[in-house]
């Protein structure tokens, strides 16, 4: 079937525009240009282009530069736009032209000929302008970045949500598992006792100081640039348009959104969201560090370490039956490595600018979108599917601390250091417990406190050594005798 075409004008001739396009000639040219990756803009970067439109038609009708009919059907057609009701019409490629010209003009087009229909008019008619009604007092140089920073704020809640729902799961596995004692382990060797409540418990601390540099991040997303127009200095805008724009924003959002203090340094600088970027980047390495502990934990489960069992939730190899992966960490590894992949674009693009303006916008704004949406939905399935489900292997964790001849270290204040590393190193060589070795060398005499000197009773081994539980709260067992008090 023939598509069915209008023809359309600017400035560098005519082109043809699919007939029933909302978008237009400008876009239809950034759409041939930059067939890169076949992706569209995030809703994110829709709706808050859409609102920018839709407050700058309320402020420059207050202002008395817009008539009150095309001011009312801009809003209109705006509110539709952040509805999500015209979201296919939004189809440039997140890699264009520089400094996002091209996803302006398309949210300027889409909206014109939305309004202009509202007005009774037909697509390309455009009794609302583009660029004259539309964008009035606008730049794609103070739009898109005022943009990116909205697009950011809009889905901030739902992040912190998620993360904070992480931080809750790994909480209540703390609470469940704290009474359960097993080996610690540094440099991937054995280390003095702790319980796998207390390893969940500092895990949910780091996720939710994580979302704390996240909201700090975040915080400097809330101050805008609009008004700045093309380098800054608000040119083609009324000298009132900025702090109406901010009031109507902020009305709009229930956020407490502030003008800039230099329109300058917020069209040049970028480095609002390196540092938002940044924190996004400091949550995914806290999140792929868990992941690897709970693969690790996990790992066997007859020939690794198997104190914890991740939840089944689907078959594991083509050709190994019965084995069952920890697909959920194994996913949100993969996750949280595109995420920093992600944040070094930002870096580069944002060190990019030159002068008056960073023309990197469009992947910063991509990247970051990008980035909160993967985060959303990899915590949320990563909670729910993998978090809420594990299981302590009790048993397992059990005999490995029972081998764990580092248990030799609650001797220490006893035996010595260096008579308490030669304990450990016997102990292993022979496959004996600590407890098994030092109860039988007292029994024989040949263990003598390292102050007085006199020979080691059972009695104060087993003191040393029952206590379990003590060893994770730290401090210096009673009785140790010597210096050590």
């Amino acid at each position: 079937m023939e598509t069915s075409y209008r023809l359309e004008r600017d400035a560098l001739g005519e082109l043809k525009v699919p007939a029933q396009a909302y978008y237009g000639i400008q876009t239809q040219r950034a759409v041939l240009n930059f067939p890169i990756s076949g992706r569209r803009p995030y809703r994110a970067f829709i709706w808050s282009m859409a609102l920018i439109k839709a407050c700058a038609a309320q402020v420059n009708h207050a202002l008395g530069l817009l008539d009150e009919a095309r001011a009312v059907a801009i809003r209109q057609a705006a509110q539709e736009v952040m509805e999500g009701k015209w979201d296919e019409q939004f189809v440039v490629d997140p890699f264009q032209a520089g400094a996002g010209t091209s996803h302006n003009m398309n949210v300027n087009e889409v909206i014109a000929n939305r309004a202009t229909q509202i007005l009774g008019g037909a697509l390309g008619e455009y009794r609302v302008h583009p660029n004259d009604h539309v964008n009035m007092a606008q730049s794609t140089n103070d739009t898109i970045p005022t943009a990116i920073r909205l697009g950011c704020l809009w889905r901030l809640d739902e992040l912190l949500q998620a993360v904070a729902a992480l931080a809750a799961a790994l909480r209540e596995k703390a609470r469940q598992f704290d009474d359960i004692l097993k080996s610690g382990r540094t440099h991937l060797q054995d280390a003095v006792p702790v319980r796998l409540g207390q390893e969940f418990g500092a895990y949910a601390r780091a996720v939710e100081r994580d979302g704390e540099r996240i909201q700090r991040a975040a915080a400097a997303l809330y101050r805008l640039g609009i008004g700045g127009t093309a380098v800054g200095s608000g040119l083609n805008a009324h000298p009132q348009y900025r702090f109406r724009m901010v009031e109507c924003l902020s009305q709009n959002t229930g956020w407490a959104l502030i003008a800039s203090d230099n329109l300058f340094e917020s069209m040049q600088s970028m480095a609002d969201f390196a540092e938002f970027s940044a924190a996004l980047r400091t949550l995914s390495i806290t999140l792929t560090r868990i992941a690897n502990d709970l693969r690790l934990l996990a790992s066997g489960p007859a020939t690794g370490f198997d104190e914890i069992r991740l939840p089944a939730v689907q078959p594991g190899s083509s050709i190994m039956p019965g084995k069952v992966n920890p697909v959920m960490a194994e996913m949100l590894n993969m996750v949280m490595y595109y995420v920093q992949g992600l944040d070094h674009t930002v870096a580069l693009a944002a060190q990019a600018g030159q002068l008056e303006l960073n023309v990197m916008m469009p992947i910063i704004g991509h990247c970051l979108f990008e980035n909160m949406h993967l985060l959303i939905n990899a915590l949320k399935v990563f909670t729910e599917k993998c978090v809420v489900g594990i299981q302590a292997n009790r048993a397992k964790a059990a005999a490995w601390l029972e081998k764990n001849a580092i248990l030799v270290t609650a001797l220490n204040p006893l035996i010595g250091y260096a008579t308490a590393a030669a304990l450990a190193k016997e102990a292993m060589a022979n496959d004996l417990s600590v407890r098994e070795l030092a109860l039988q060398k007292a029994k024989n005499g040949e263990l003598h406190h390292r102050e007085s000197g006199k020979p080691l009773g059972e009695a104060e081994i087993e003191a040393a050594l029952q206590d379990i539980w003590r060893m994770t709260e730290g401090g210096i067992f009673e009785g140790a005798g010597g210096g050590g008090g």
